[in-house]
């Protein structure tokens, strides 16, 4: 469904209530463009807008069918520009995301939006109230939603932050549960807002050299910005990466020394089993000629050897550490 749409003529918005059509013709005149924004549209709704700005019916089918990754890419005298905007549920530990699909043209920027996140009302909130950034035109709105979505991941970054290191202080804390599932559900996420991140890179640097049919030239320097704070993000993203993996590693590493710990207490206890055992199969194999046998002592001396043994061999496994 349309939820707005907009003329802007000098950075100042002409009407609030204008049907596509109107929006259309006014948009015409060289110092005035239009800014249509959908939500979750049908085929059908969108086809009276990839009409009337001649949208590339590659880019349309992209934009209807969403599940794209961020990219951009031009067709002719346009660009078409996927971003991912993410919000992270702490207690569940997981990122999800939404998708912003932006057609970008001289005269025109038409934004797609799916799922919940990503609103772009205080986006154009924002802009109505800096008619001085807003007068760059269309550029001006790509600036601003790219600005939003990269701002966003920032407290994502700090949220997975706290996590890895709750994970590493579990990994080496001593009784602590197995954190095994844990760090591999959290390295997913990582990975999955590792691709939103870096997929940001290479249309941030396609659009501060210019090389799209939109002139971004007025506003280099804010895309500069944008752009470092992008790499910034993606290589803190990717950090978490690495160390979740050095985690992991350490984790495994710790599994098999408890594991040996494990198999050395079983050894030894069953070695301290295996004495009385051994003594008392002897006498269970019932010989005649046994002196111990017709001993007033015999049976008390049998136990006694038993357990000096069994405690012998306590206290030497107890001084290598192994129990």
């Amino acid at each position: 469904m349309i939820v707005d749409c907009g003329v802007y003529r000098a950075g100042e918005r002409v009407d609030r209530d204008l049907s596509l059509d109107e929006a259309y013709e006014l948009a015409g005149g060289d110092d005035a463009f239009v800014w249509v924004g959908l939500h979750n549209p049908s085929s059908a709704e969108f086809d009276d807008v990839a009409r009337r700005f001649h949208l590339h019916e590659l880019a349309v089918e992209d934009a209807i069918k969403a599940h794209q990754r961020a990219k951009l890419e031009v067709y002719g005298r346009s660009m078409f520009v996927v971003l991912k905007p993410a919000h992270y549920d702490d207690a569940a530990e997981q990122v999800s995301f939404g998708e912003i699909m932006l057609f970008v043209g001289e005269r025109f920027v038409v934004t797609v939006r799916h799922g919940e996140l990503g609103s772009l009302g205080p986006v154009r909130t924002r802009l109505e109230g800096a008619p001085a950034l807003l007068g760059n035109g269309p550029i001006a709105v790509l600036y601003a939603v790219l600005d939003r979505v990269v701002d966003e991941y920032l407290p994502i970054v700090r949220e997975l932050d706290t996590d890895v290191q709750e994970v590493e202080e579990d990994v080496f804390s001593a009784g602590g549960a197995n954190p095994t599932e844990r760090i591999y559900r959290l390295k997913r996420q990582v990975l999955n807002f590792h691709q939103a991140t870096a997929g940001l890179i290479e249309p941030l640097e396609v659009l501060m050299r210019n090389r799209v049919p939109v002139d971004t030239e007025p506003l280099a320097e804010y895309l500069r910005d944008v752009a470092d704070h992008a790499r910034r993000i993606d290589q803190q993203v990717d950090a978490h990466r690495d160390l979740l993996t050095s985690i992991l590693h350490a984790n495994l590493a710790q599994v098999g020394i408890r594991q040996n710990e494990d198999a050395r207490r079983i050894s030894a206890w069953v070695a301290i089993a295996a004495v009385p055992t051994l003594i008392a199969g002897i006498y269970g194999m019932n010989f005649t000629h046994m002196p111990e046998l017709d001993w007033t002592w015999g049976y008390p001396l049998a136990l006694l050897l038993m357990a000096s043994i069994c405690v012998a061999l306590y206290a030497g496994f107890r001084r290598n550490g192994w129990l």
